[in-house]
């Protein structure tokens, strides 16, 4: 997946409307907005990435709806967060509380929420450091529990609020802790 970074600042500073009718507009394309009103775009998942994200956000699908605990997200949906940005983790789920506190037209467009729980699943081309930036991002701003998963390395780093980054080496299952409680992501079709 190829990735640019686009500054319009010195031309334009895109509000939050015309972000999300550009995103309309361009629906072919995965647009995100940086804290600093940056557009990242984003070009489409690989086949073999796309097929692992769907099975993730099956899974989480799945355990939801047996739960009825929250709501899940796949990787279309953008959300805005406290810090200005505009971000679509690969799958997310908000406390059914929460999602329930937004308006009917903050529902609609991009919810101005973080997400409790997100995960960035890394597609080959992804950069590293950059995918960790933006789960520290998430976790700044409010995102309580958060998976980047590396397929090419097997590892898994587990982001938590007020705790150092956990790095699992090929771990066969991952448990959703008291976000998602009785929550177990098998890696299996992951991998």
């Amino acid at each position: 997946m190829t990735t640019l970074t686009l500054n319009l600042n010195p031309i334009i500073k895109l509000t939050d409307e015309q972000f999300f009718q550009l995103c309309q507009e361009n629906e072919n394309i995965r647009l995100e907005r940086t804290a600093k009103g940056e557009l990242i775009i984003m070009s489409p998942a690989g086949g073999e990435t796309g097929n692992s994200n769907a099975g993730l956000t099956a899974q989480i699908w799945n355990w939801n709806e047996q739960n009825k605990l929250g709501k899940v997200f796949d990787s279309s949906t953008g959300f805005k967060l406290p810090n200005s940005a505009n971000r679509a983790p690969d799958a997310s789920w908000v406390k059914l509380e929460r999602w329930n506190a937004l308006t009917p037209e903050q529902k609609k467009k991009f919810p101005p929420i973080c997400p409790d729980f997100v995960v960035e699943l890394m597609s080959p081309s992804d950069s590293l450091k950059e995918t960790q930036d933006k789960m520290k991002e998430y976790r700044g701003n409010g995102a309580r529990l958060g998976w980047l998963i590396n397929r090419k390395s097997r590892q898994v780093e587990i982001y938590r609020q007020g705790a150092e980054v956990e790095v699992l080496d090929s771990p066969a299952t991952l448990s959703g802790e008291d976000v998602l409680p009785g929550f177990v992501l098998n890696l299996e079709s992951i991998w």
